[in-house]
């Protein structure tokens, strides 16, 4: 498991696995993304914003789910990590995207006069869509497997 680094460093630590917080994690991440597409037309910079969070509460619900949270200093960047080390090869168009958003998310909440353009908005809208099923899909499977859920 490439997370176990991840453990090793600090970054993460082991929680006991909540179904509710995967669940509500989840859900708000499908809002986040209904959210997003509303306010595109409004403010792309903040659509972007908000798909990225979209994709970060994903990222936590699966952490979640593995039975890890994020602990100390660039918690962000720790789930993106994370999310690639679980989510493997298949993933990582989405997980550089989702690390792309990161930063750019970054720099517009501290420098807000750097615009995002609306056709880069929309395609990051498009893959935080993408990412959020991609992660429930993914759980699914695991917790079917496992039988947790």
């Amino acid at each position: 498991m490439g997370y176990k680094r991840l453990e090793a460093q600090g970054s993460i630590e082991r929680i006991s696995s909540n179904p509710k917080q995967i669940s509500v994690n989840l859900a708000r991440a499908r809002r986040d993304l209904m959210v997003a597409r509303a306010n595109l037309e409004i403010d792309e910079a903040w659509a972007h914003t908000i798909a990225y969070h979209a994709m970060l509460r994903a990222g936590r619900a699966l952490m979640f789910s593995h039975g890890y949270r994020p602990k100390g200093k660039d918690q962000h960047r720790t789930v993106v990590e994370f999310c690639a080390a679980v989510l493997g090869e298949g993933f990582r168009t989405l997980i550089n995207r989702f690390n792309r958003m990161r930063t750019k998310r970054h720099q517009f909440i501290y420098d807000p006069e750097r615009p995002i353009p609306k056709t880069e908005a929309a395609q990051s809208l498009k893959s935080a869509e993408d990412f959020v099923a991609g992660i429930a899909e993914r759980m699914s499977e695991e917790a079917n497997k496992d039988n947790i859920f």
